[in-house]
């Protein structure tokens, strides 16, 4: 009898192989990159051979997706519905997001140098990085837009830019933290640049560099 191919794809030793792979190429690629990084690089950490590496996940290319959803995954893993929040539970969330990357590193590198070397020409993460960024401003945009109603705060100004500005704070703050991780807090520092920029949208005042 022929064996179910799907089966054997889910078999719990096949999951935990992959999910092997997926850390080893984080590493790989969080230290040199998707270009230099091989999946040579990736078969040793793991004790595969590069055909095996290609019997999991395709391609190269394929893997890198993977690598890319896994890490979106791991920062909705510890809510019920592993999904984030509307509204200013969002903006904790975004919060608590900073604190838990100050423990993980290897994951936060990945992002960092994948994300960056997404904008050359027919790198295979652009789309992904130009829907998740889409996503993400559209998610906080909304979030604002629900806090301002709560809070009877009408015609709220530039939520736009708010929301492409919090995400633009916290991925340069770990840009630096991965730098020099001694030289701030990323979580304390996280969590002032994003209450800032939430109060500036809720209580706009006049600039202080008028």
């Amino acid at each position: 009898m022929p064996v179910d191919k799907r089966q054997t794809r889910n078999r719990p030793e096949t999951l935990t192989r992959r999910r092997e792979i997926l850390d080893a190429a984080v590493e790989i690629f969080g230290s040199k990159g998707f270009a230099s990084g091989t999946l040579g690089d990736i078969a040793e950490q793991v004790g595969m051979t590069h055909a095996g590496i290609l019997h999991h996940f395709g391609s190269k290319d394929q893997l890198l997706l993977e690598v890319l959803k896994h890490r979106d995954a791991s920062d909705v893993a510890h809510l019920d519905d592993q999904h984030i929040p509307d509204g200013m539970p969002l903006f904790r969330h975004l919060v608590r997001t900073a604190f838990l990357n100050a423990q993980r590193a290897g994951i936060v590198q990945a992002y960092a140098v994948l994300s960056a070397e997404s904008v050359t020409d027919d790198h295979p993460g652009r789309e992904f990085f130009e829907r998740r960024y889409r996503t993400l401003r559209a998610e906080v945009a909304h979030a604002f837009a629900v806090v301002c109603a709560e809070r009877g705060v009408t015609a709220p100004h530039r939520i736009a830019d708010a929301s492409a500005a919090i995400l633009a704070v916290m991925d340069g703050l770990q840009v630096q933290w991965l730098l020099e991780p001694d030289a701030l807090d990323l979580g304390t520092a996280s969590e002032f640049a994003i209450e800032v920029i939430v109060a500036a949208v809720l209580d706009p005042r006049p600039s202080p560099l008028a």
